[in-house]
Order: C-alpha cells, then structure tokens, then sequence
C-alpha cells in the first residue's frame, strides 16, 4: 500500500527524465538538517518534506513570537510561546507521513556542532546570524558534509551551495565573520515577508539537486534584488 502511494504522491517529479524512481529513491534515504525553523527555515522544511526526503532534522532553540507570523508560515497564533522546532516536527509529519522529521530544540555550539551534523548527508543554513553560519559552515568542512546557505534582509537575497564536491566554502568568500555590530540585520532593518519565502525555496531546490546528483551551484553566490528583480550571479 506504501508503495502505491509513494508512486502517486511523487509521480509529478518522478515522471521527469532527470528524477524517475532512482532519484525519488535517493532523496528517501536522504538525511537532510536545517538549522534553523524561521523565515527561511518555513519554506524550506515545507519543499524537502513533499518532495520526500526520508528524514529530517529541524534544529531550532527558539520559540514562536507574535512578530514572526508575518514570513514564517508554519505558524499560528495558538502556538506563541511553543517550541519551533517541535512545532515545525509536527506540521512536517502531517505534511508527509511517509518521511521522518526530528525535533533538535537546542542552540548549535561548538560543543555540539560535530556530533549533531555529522549524522545528515546534506546541511542547510537557514539560521540568521553569522557566528552560527561560521559554525555551521567550518564544521561542515571539517567533516566534508555539503552545505546550502542563505539570507535575507529587506527585499534582497543571497544563496550559494558550499563545500561541495570540493568546492569552496564561505570563508573563501568572506574569510573572517564581520562584527555583528557593523551588519544590518532584520530585526532592526526589516525583511518583506515574502522574501524569505523565495529565497527558502531556492534553498530547498538546491537541496533536492545536491541529492538528486542534478547541477547544482559551484563557487557561484546568486544575489536576488526582489525589488527590481535584479538577478547577478558572482563566480568567487
């Protein structure tokens, strides 16, 4: 019976020459972690979980404001005050029984980055502060694991895929972590609600292509201008 509803399911990407049921077997036993369950976190979760990654890990520490309703979808007013990552595991589940998904409701640290990462396949980085995206990417290098990076601020976006295939990383792009004081950040400069919704999606797409064994980014930064839809795509 599983088996007649993963064809039905997926039978939309799995009739493409590119994917077929070889590729929708590899993103079934595909380990995807997303760090971090907000903005770009929402959309993320959402496409990787329907598209039928076989399991899933949201890390997220943070619990649900009212401020963040406006861009991250998952939520409602009736879970203020819960845990993102636990609600985000539940919403996911429902979205797709036929994966896993699995609630990590702790900050990423030194401490803990290597033993949680080197568990998944592929890593993405939807958090929204760069010592976290430091973290994230060095422990990535250290352990040889792909990762998907984004962010956002007002109506502008950025993605790029590192570390993969040996590829660069982000400190070949920027060496050293700029002091949180000197960067604009969303908090107190703001971000449309739907921009995250973009550039999250972008992320999951490249997530599925990095599983999918499809061209994906290589030491290539896109900026997207969603203002004026300028689009520039920087070798690095």
């Amino acid at each position: 019976m599983s088996i007649i509803k993963e064809f039905l399911r997926y039978s939309r990407q799995t009739i493409l020459p590119e994917i077929g049921d070889e590729g929708q077997e590899k993103l079934k036993k595909a380990k995807v972690l997303v760090i971090g369950a907000g903005g770009l976190g929402c959309p993320i979760l959402q496409y990787i979980a329907t598209a039928g990654v076989g399991f899933i890990g949201i890390m997220d520490f943070d619990t649900i404001e009212i401020h963040n309703l406006h861009r991250q979808i998952l939520y409602t007013e009736s879970e203020i005050g819960q845990q993102k990552a636990i609600v985000a595991q539940n919403i996911v589940s429902k979205l797709n029984p036929l994966i896993q998904a699995e609630a990590i409701s702790e900050k990423l640290t030194i401490e803990n980055a290597a033993q949680i990462i080197k568990q998944y396949d592929v890593i993405v980085d939807g958090s929204d502060n760069f010592a976290t995206r430091y973290l994230v990417n060095d422990t990535c290098v250290n352990l040889k694991k792909p990762l998907v990076y984004g962010s956002i601020l007002k109506f502008e976006g950025q993605v790029a895929v590192f570390n993969h295939n040996g590829s660069k990383n982000l400190r070949d792009l920027f060496p050293e972590m700029p002091d949180a004081k000197n960067v604009p950040n969303c908090n107190l400069n703001g971000v449309l609600g739907t921009l995250p919704g973009i550039i999250g999606t972008m992320m999951a797409h490249e997530t599925l292509k990095l599983i999918l064994d499809l061209p994906s980014l290589n030491n290539e930064l896109v900026l997207f201008n969603t203002l004026d839809w300028g689009f520039t795509k920087i070798n690095f």
